[in-house]
């Protein structure tokens, strides 16, 4: 069972390796572009003045300053009535170092986010999507943290299922709203799970954290 539960993280791990690898080389090749093609007019074709404003509110609290002020709150709770100062310091190295590796894949891949039916105007290069990766980093980490303080199956399943729904959302408003091309959330999401798994391994490790 020990080897099981050590095993599955590498597991994982290889798995987004591989995932944002094939991704990144693909980016410009043809699969991709009708798989991009493809996804974006199905997602784009559920518009909606109401799921407008929804994926506008999501695609908000999913990066830029309200994300900042949710996590600073998260942060802020962490150490004031929980006294976690170990899991604020992970926190904080989980969603500044996404930010770094985010800022490095777009200027080095340089992809031109889509110009066709724009809800939404953003700067900025497409690959991969940044808010994409902090939404898989934040209430990924965020998941983690609160996993081992709830004691039922019920809740730990309900927790997952919560912060999967608010970064699959997050990562769907970007399609949505045309600012970003599927593969750009997809690539975003394998190289946050790379991230977040090496830090979830190292924090176990080096910091004595156990789910």
């Amino acid at each position: 069972m020990l080897k099981i539960k050590a095993f599955f993280p590498i597991a994982v791990l290889i798995v987004c390796i591989l995932g944002f690898g094939w991704t990144a080389l693909n980016i410009r090749g043809d699969q991709i572009r009708d798989f991009d093609r493809i996804i974006t007019a199905s997602v784009q074709g559920w518009e909606t003045p109401s799921l407008t404003i929804v994926m506008k509110l999501f695609t908000t609290i999913g990066g830029g300053l309200p994300l900042i002020l949710l996590m600073i709150t998260v942060m802020v709770i962490l150490h004031t009535f929980l006294g976690h100062r170990k899991e604020l310091i992970f926190l904080a190295v989980v969603m500044l170092g996404s930010t770094l590796i985010n800022w490095g894949l777009k200027t080095l891949f340089h992809r031109v986010r889509p110009d066709i039916h724009r809800l939404i105007e953003v700067a900025g290069y497409s690959f991969p999507s940044g808010h994409s990766m902090a939404a898989f980093s934040f209430y990924g980490a965020l998941a983690y943290l609160i996993w081992s303080h709830i004691p039922s199956l019920l809740g730990r399943s309900s927790v997952i299922i919560l912060s999967s729904l608010f970064i699959f959302v997050i990562g769907t408003s970007r399609i949505y709203l045309g600012v970003h091309y599927p593969s750009d959330v997809i690539g975003g999401y394998f190289v946050s799970g790379c991230w977040l798994i090496l830090t979830i391994m190292l924090y176990d490790k080096y910091m004595g954290r156990r789910a």
